[in-house]
């Protein structure tokens, strides 16, 4: 593992750099990163790098190399006003992972960057424990990492978490654009709240009075505060995803981040095709509502901002359709059909946004209520 907190002595101390402090998180977190860590992890905590024995990939024709790199955005804010750290490292292992799975990568490993005002040991490590669990849900190695103190750039309890994975799949099994045709099925994969996306907005409704909204308090729309309802951990769908490309055929996967449901499927589409989607397949979680309700948020922002309950999208061969969503409900993951593939020209079809690269996504529609 790379070394996490190794600051110079003398008079850092005196510029906000706490020393001991950083070398007391290395040892809480030693447990919990050493979880994660197979066979294929070579040494440990302490090293300028971490190593990763990769002879494992020689059982594949053309292993493809696949790395991601993201972060949790504001969600972060929102941990520290509530004083609560157990989450947000999971929410940091999915935004990552899930973006290498959407090709069919297996991830390997992954290595984090914490930065914070003021290093507080205990919190540091359970920020890092969680990063840990999210590695064991996913099946990846957390191999190294960074904790960096800002004293004066950062307030001492702010702080940002980021991180990068890398993954591998042989070039026959990749997933993309290349394999999606009209007739496919579009599969919605449940998202287990916002994940880590919308923040800045989510963070704008509450602060404003108007919205009457509070993080410590439970909105009957609720049944638990908001608070705790706002930290809900991303789900991590990797293993998910994995299974159900070995056993069924799959074409793409698309992670619903930023831009919403529309523009993240349009990056897995070709040109000459569109996704047309039906709003009423399913119901919004009732956190989507209440956002959209008490901000006074238009449907179609709404929809560019938030994934509303579809955290991932399986494109599948039409005659897999039925037999992905059995699947993945043996694996306690809520999946449906949430639209198909045509040929692109549709009447009604309109561009997803800016982040479409391939084919068009049409909503049509509304949500139950």
């Amino acid at each position: 593992m790379t070394d996490r907190h190794r600051p110079s002595a003398g008079r850092y101390a005196l510029a906000g750099v706490d020393i001991e402090a950083g070398d007391r998180a290395v040892e809480l977190m030693r447990a919990s990163v050493a979880r994660t860590a197979g066979g294929e992890v070579i040494g440990g905590l302490g090293g300028f790098a971490g190593l990763f024995d990769a002879s494992r990939l020689t059982g594949m024709r053309r292993p493809l190399l696949a790395t991601s790199t993201d972060g949790v955005g504001t969600k972060a804010a929102i941990a520290r006003d509530l004083g609560r750290y157990d989450t947000i490292g999971h929410d940091l292992v999915g935004m990552v992972v899930d973006d290498l799975v959407v090709c069919g990568a297996e991830p390997l490993f992954m290595t984090d960057y914490l930065v914070c005002g003021r290093v507080h040991p205990e919190r540091v490590a359970t920020v890092v424990a969680g990063i840990a669990e999210g590695c064991v849900l996913a099946g990846c190695a957390l191999i190294g990492g960074e904790t960096a103190e800002h004293p004066g750039h950062f307030g001492p309890d702010d702080f940002d978490l980021a991180g990068a994975a890398t993954g591998v799949v042989d070039a026959d099994r990749l997933l993309g654009p290349a394999r999606v045709r009209a007739g496919d099925a579009v599969l919605a994969l449940a998202s287990s709240g916002l994940h880590a996306n919308g923040y800045s907005l989510v963070r704008a409704i509450v602060d404003d009075p108007a919205s009457g909204l509070d993080l410590a308090d439970q909105p009957a729309e609720l049944d638990r505060p908001l608070g705790a309802e706002l930290l809900t951990p991303t789900r991590i769908y990797t293993r998910d995803c994995l299974a159900l490309a070995g056993s069924c055929d799959v074409r793409a996967f698309a992670h619903v981040t930023g831009g919403g449901l529309a523009a993240n499927l349009a990056r897995v589409l070709p040109p000459g095709v569109e996704a047309v989607l039906d709003r009423g397949s399913w119901q919004l979680p009732p956190v989507f509502r209440l956002l959209a309700e008490r901000g006074q948020v238009a449907e179609q922002e709404m929809e560019r901002v938030f994934n509303l309950g579809v955290g991932m999208v399986a494109i599948t061969a039409p005659a897999d359709a039925d037999r992905a969503i059995r699947l993945l409900a043996e694996r306690q993951l809520p999946a449906w059909i949430l639209g198909e593939i045509v040929p692109a020209g549709g009447a009604g079809s309109r561009p997803p946004g800016p982040a479409a690269t391939g084919g068009r996504v049409r909503l049509s529609g509304s949500h139950h209520r």
